[in-house]
Order: C-alpha cells, then structure tokens, then sequence
C-alpha cells in the first residue's frame, strides 16, 4: 500500500510539472524591409526572467489580433518610431518629429488595447511607454529639444552602446518600479527624443529625469473610457533589455515582474 502511494504522488507531482505553464510573452514587432523583426535584446530580456518569448507580426487585422491575444499570457511594447500626433493626439507635426509609420501605429494601439482590456499584463519600453499615453488619451512631446526649453538633460545619447546608464532618474517611493528595482534612484541608458507629456487617466508619473522629463509610467486605477482587465501596465522610457544582454542584472527584475504577472 506505501508503494501504491508513494506512486500516486509521484504521478500527481508529474501530472502538476506537466500542467505549469510558463508564461508566453508576446513582443510587439516592427516591419522593415519586408521583414516583421524585433531586436534579440527583448528576446533575450524574456528568456532570462523565466518567460517563453512570442514574436508578433506586424497586422491590423482584428480578428488575427484577437487570435494573437489569447495565446499570450503578457505583452512586451518595444521601441521604434515617432506616431503621428496629428491622428494620435491632435496636434500638427513640429520639424523635429522623426520618421512615422502608419502601419505600426495602428498595429500598436490595436495590440495594447485588447491586452488591457483582455487583463493581460503590459510592459512598455521607450516608444512602448509612449503608447501607454497614446492609446489611452495622453500625448508626447513630439520633439523635447525644441518643444521643452526646460530641458537640459541629453536623452539622445546616440552613438553610445546603452550598454552603461547616462543619466539618473528619481523613482517614485512605493511604485511598481521602486518595488522592482529597491531603490528610488537608477541610471540609466537613453535614446529618445519624445517622450510623455499629457498621461491618461487611470494612470500615474513613477519616475522622472533631473529635468522632469517623464521617464515611468504605471497603473493607478481603472483606465477611463477604455475596456480594462486590471492587469499590471507598466512603462519605461529607457532600454532595461539592453542593459540587461550586457550582463548587467540591474533592470532583470522588471522582466522578471512581467512574467511573474504573467503567470498568474
């Protein structure tokens, strides 16, 4: 009869081991050149913290989105473009906005929308964070050279690897992200030229550079207007993937949080 249990247990352990699933986190793409594709750095990002990484093709298709949605268990907004002020939040372009991409845009509104509304958490990474403020009724800066005097901090610190900080950034005491990190101050790589200026409701300001330029983002209730699972949204406006591939395992912890949420 021991036998006979202490079988059962084991078939029982093996049965659960079989039915854990580990978090599949989908990571929006970018098209260039006829190829859908995102940097290995998020890929990497993802493995590292423990989730199954999912590439997701460029579409704004409905119904494929919605597919894609329930195969996810978290959604990773990556960097890229500028967005279209004018159709995203009213305002003309100013000369310093960048290239946009229509495509993507609605791509990337489309996929984090139905993630939220769908209860899947969300991490958003530099234009990632400014597509929290897009899609849910803020705005950017379109160009925080020309458009914020203020500004004194170098946020595009091009030709630089990322792979070391360059700037510091206050973090907000009791945020996600100062939960994360343990800390309320972090320095940290940038490329960026926009960033969030009008932040929706539902949501809050957790860090900001010396100059104030905003530099994290979180949920602080139920998203106005929009459909709203209540999942974790969190964003950054720099690159912890890249610091993270350098072997620096400073920022892993807001991977691992995202896959953490994930499986839940």
């Amino acid at each position: 009869m021991k036998r006979v249990f202490t079988l059962a247990l084991m078939l029982l352990g093996a049965a659960l081991c079989l039915n854990a699933k580990t978090p599949v986190i989908g990571i929006s793409a970018y098209s260039e050149d006829g190829r859908c594709q995102v940097n290995m750095t998020y890929v990497n990002s993802v493995r590292m913290a423990g989730g199954v990484p999912l590439v997701i093709p460029v579409t704004g298709d409905d119904n494929q989105i919605a597919a894609i949605i329930e195969t996810i268990d978290g959604l990773l907004m990556t960097g890229g473009e500028d967005f279209d002020p004018l159709k995203w939040f009213g305002e003309e372009p100013v000369r310093g906005l960048g290239e946009v991409v229509p495509t993507r845009d609605e791509y990337d509104v489309k996929l984090v929308r139905a993630a939220v509304a769908k209860g899947i958490p969300v991490l958003g990474i530099c234009r990632g964070e400014q597509l929290l403020a897009v899609a849910f009724g803020g705005s950017l800066w379109q160009d925080i050279p020309s458009q914020v005097p203020s500004s004194y901090v170098k946020h595009r610190q091009s030709p630089t690897t990322g792979t070391v900080g360059t700037h510091s950034i206050d973090i907000t005491k009791g945020s996600i992200l100062a939960t994360i990190l343990g800390k309320e101050k972090a320095v940290v790589n940038s490329f960026h030229h926009q960033a969030v200026k009008d932040v929706p409701a539902g949501m809050k300001v957790t860090a900001v550079a010396a100059d104030g330029i905003i530099e994290g983002l979180e949920r602080s209730g139920k998203l106005n207007g929009f459909a709203d699972g209540g999942a974790m949204i969190l964003g950054v406006q720099f690159h912890p993937e890249i610091i993270t591939n350098s072997g620096n395992p400073e920022f892993l912890p807001i991977f691992r949080k995202l896959v953490e949420e994930a499986g839940k």
